[in-house]
């Protein structure tokens, strides 16, 4: 092969890498650990963590009418920023009574002491194992939040959310907890057949079916257990009142007119919840200004 020939032969082998290079997908970014929160991106198989700079600040006092349950996801993620042992935990409940805004508050409330935030996907769940293996060596407390949360049946992100809580042979690391939100309580749609399953032993013992054994199990693998309730009236209009002072609403304007359209506005929404209140405030305040 004459010299001519081997100079062709690597421009074109130069050309086709080229090409080549060209239909890879860029790798993804280097994590930017100075944000307080990030969220899981994923695209054609990668993955990367996306700094969220501009956030959504809420307060603890901000959320009324919950104060158990603030004070034991408050206990519990004290306990993990500090270093202690704390739980994952699953908020559980009516729409609109603050399951997610109290992790928002926990990273208002803990960010100066090393919280940090990562909001997964349901559908990017099968990457937890991944988002872990980012974080562990850092120094920072992760909780990984997954806002609700449901699944149905055979989606992969089930299983993966199963190892991560407690179901591998390799430790999770002591800097990360998974919050999640969601209205069911076993995660998964139940069925009135399944319960068909349900065995009857001597004595009367029940033997519950698998496929009911499977829902409760991943449930059970979060540690602490926290429920929402939908707030009667005079609890709901306590938010509006809250939310109108945070707007910079004068509170002596208060008077039936105010409370009657807060009340119309709920039956329009047919909730009574702290964010049918909290979007109230924020149409009201609006147009007052």
């Amino acid at each position: 092969m004459s010299p001519d020939d081997i100079k062709r032969l690597v421009a074109r082998a130069e050309q086709l890498m080229s090409r080549f290079e060209a239909i890879l997908p860029s790798p993804p970014p280097m994590p930017d650990w100075s944000a307080l929160a990030q969220r899981w991106r994923t695209y054609q198989s990668r993955g990367w963590l996306e700094p969220l700079h501009v956030l959504q600040p809420i307060h603890l006092s901000d959320l009324q009418d919950i104060d158990d349950q603030k004070k034991r996801v408050d206990d519990n993620t004290r306990q993990f920023v500090s270093g202690q042992r704390a739980n994952n935990v699953l908020l559980t409940g009516a729409r609109g009574t603050g399951k997610s805004s109290i992790v928002r508050a926990m990273l208002t409330e803990y960010s100066a002491e090393g919280l940090r935030v990562i909001e997964v996907d349901k559908s990017d769940l099968v990457d937890l194992p991944r988002i872990v293996d980012l974080v562990h060596e850092r120094s920072e407390r992760f909780i990984i939040f997954c806002d609700d949360l449901s699944f149905e049946d055979g989606e992969p992100g089930y299983k993966a959310l199963k190892t991560v809580l407690d179901g591998s042979f390799a430790a999770v690391p002591d800097n990360v907890l998974i919050y999640a939100t969601s209205n069911r309580r076993h995660l998964m749609p139940e069925y009135f057949s399944e319960n068909l399953q349900t065995a009857h032993g001597d004595e009367g013992e029940l033997h519950p079916g698998e496929a009911v054994e499977e829902k409760v199990s991943l449930s059970d693998r979060f540690g602490l257990w926290v429920s929402f309730y939908s707030f009667n009236q005079e609890a709901y209009l306590q938010i509006v009142r809250h939310w109108l002072g945070v707007f910079g609403v004068d509170l002596k304007d208060w008077d039936d007119l105010i409370r009657r359209e807060a009340l119309q506005w709920s039956m329009m929404r047919a909730s009574r919840s702290g964010r049918v209140a909290w979007q109230f405030a924020r149409d009201y305040s609006g147009k007052a200004r």
